[in-house]
């Protein structure tokens, strides 16, 4: 691990290959799993004022949740997280012809409609953030899904590191991200990653 700010870096987040390969995975980090996305008080917010404009992407079944129990709730760890559908799917999971998931909200950023891209820790993924007192700490979260995303980063020559470098900037900053780089340029210089 590395100290960068108030953020300790898992060595695994600076050398582990990765690229998301959505043709093979079809999005499946929005769909499995046992919980909705992690979200802060200020992202519930953006999601409940984003949701007319999405509302019309969700399905019929995100929709009855959203109107039972709202865009979010707090899990069974205490955690706030969005809604999910059929205790998987995000209520914001969409899918196009070919079958691959897509994000509602982002769709909408994308083109133009709203100003909040996603919540972070969608953004982040397969970065997950915890708290270890006043510090984040930013580990790999590995998980089977993404597989192909290891093939194709190793292949592109990318770490998980670089892959996110918008959504680390979006979280710590530009200064941070550069120190993070140079932390990681030297750690493999010294054969450490």
């Amino acid at each position: 691990m590395v100290q960068i700010g108030n953020v300790i870096v898992s060595f695994d987040v600076l050398k582990q290959k990765f690229y998301c390969d959505l043709e093979a995975c079809k999005g499946q980090c929005c769909v499995e799993g046992d919980s909705g996305a992690p979200i802060t008080q200020e992202e519930k917010a953006k999601l409940d004022e984003v949701l007319p404009t999405v509302w019309n992407e969700l399905s019929a079944q995100a929709k009855e949740i959203i109107n039972k129990q709202g865009t979010s709730f707090v899990d069974c760890e205490g955690d706030l997280v969005t809604s999910i559908v059929n205790g998987k799917d995000c209520v914001f999971t969409c899918y196009d012809k070919k079958g691959c998931c897509y994000c509602a909200i982002e769709k909408a950023f994308r083109e133009g409609k709203i100003d909040f891209y996603k919540p972070i820790s969608c953004h982040l993924y397969p970065i997950r953030i915890s708290k270890i007192g006043s510090y984040d700490a930013a580990n790999y979260n590995r998980w089977d899904v993404c597989k192909a995303a290891i093939l194709k980063g190793e292949k592109e020559n990318i770490s998980i590191y670089q892959f996110l470098k918008q959504p680390l900037i979006r979280k710590y900053g530009a200064e941070w991200y550069k120190e993070l780089e140079e932390t990681a340029a030297e750690l493999q210089k010294q054969h450490i990653i």
